[in-house]
């Protein structure tokens, strides 16, 4: 490889320091590269435009955190570049590389010494909407305004599963099982698997659990009644991104997409070393 973009945070590179000495790096050793800033937390400024990307781009580094790397792969899925983050936040299981390993890891990559893991990602839309929207973490059906719960009735290939009576529920890819799905109870994973994975929110069942289903499976979730009114409402979040309300009886259909997210891997340690390491750091 020769043709890099540089995605960067630039709330975690300060000035930019790293991505420009990257740059450098890169450029003096023969290869070419440009450096996109993601500004998606600033509420003032746009975000950088795909067609920014050149054609050419054959692997794309992302310098900030497991949040910055999400919003990187979800942008770029039409084009199938692969990714490889650098982790300048703090817990990371996306993020493979740290500004101390960063510059080895540039020598390796041009050198084509990686390997590649396709990670599955999730398409959603409201039932009848042909607007899909993208995630590779999870898609969350949540309650919005006031405290009350939501009645959600599951649907799986048309069949009814079952009725959550919660605050939401998430539907994770396994990369996505580590985040808020681990958060709210739901297992954990390896990212390479080929599942969907189903949890709810504070349930208000005594039996509500987990469920993990195929990755072929076609999930609808439907908001039902819980009072007379039928005025309650749930919003719908893309990787913590808020971009879709909700009201009863209507649906919101969840599957996998065709896309996956390419991720470059130059270490060969497992998930479970990784995930080890990961838990015994904050326990």
């Amino acid at each position: 490889m020769r043709n890099f973009v540089l995605i960067t945070n630039e709330h975690k590179d300060e000035n930019l320091k790293l991505s420009k000495k990257m740059v450098d790096y890169i450029v003096s050793h023969g290869g070419q590269a440009r450096i996109l800033v993601s500004k998606v937390e600033r509420a003032d400024e746009g975000d950088f435009e795909i067609d920014e990307i050149p054609e050419e781009t054959e692997c794309i580094f992302v310098l900030g955190g497991d949040g910055t790397l999400i919003r990187a792969a979800t942008k770029v899925e039409s084009r199938q570049i692969p990714l490889i983050g650098v982790n300048l936040g703090t817990l990371g299981y996306l993020c493979e590389l740290e500004e101390s390993t960063v510059m080895s890891a540039i020598d390796r990559v041009m050198h084509d010494e990686y390997m590649m893991e396709e990670r599955m990602m999730l398409t959603g839309h409201k039932s009848g909407d042909s607007d899909c929207r993208m995630a590779l973490n999870d898609i969350v059906i949540h309650r919005t305004g006031d405290l009350s719960i939501l009645s959600l009735n599951v649907y799986v290939n048309g069949e009814l599963l079952t009725t959550y009576h919660a605050d939401g529920v998430i539907v994770a890819t396994p990369t996505g099982s580590t985040g808020y799905n681990m958060s709210a109870g739901g297992p954990i994973v390896d990212p390479k698997a080929k599942m969907l994975l189903l949890t709810p929110i504070n349930a208000h069942n005594l039996n509500s659990k987990s469920i993990v289903l195929g990755a072929d499976d076609v999930i609808e979730i439907e908001i039902g009644p819980r009072r007379s009114q039928k005025d309650e409402r749930a919003g719908v979040s893309f990787d913590g991104d808020s971009v879709e309300k909700l009201c009863v009886g209507e649906r919101f259909v969840v599957s996998q997409a065709h896309h996956f997210t390419r991720i470059c891997k130059l270490s060969n340690k497992s998930f479970l070393e990784i995930l080890r390491k990961k838990m015994e750091t904050y326990t």
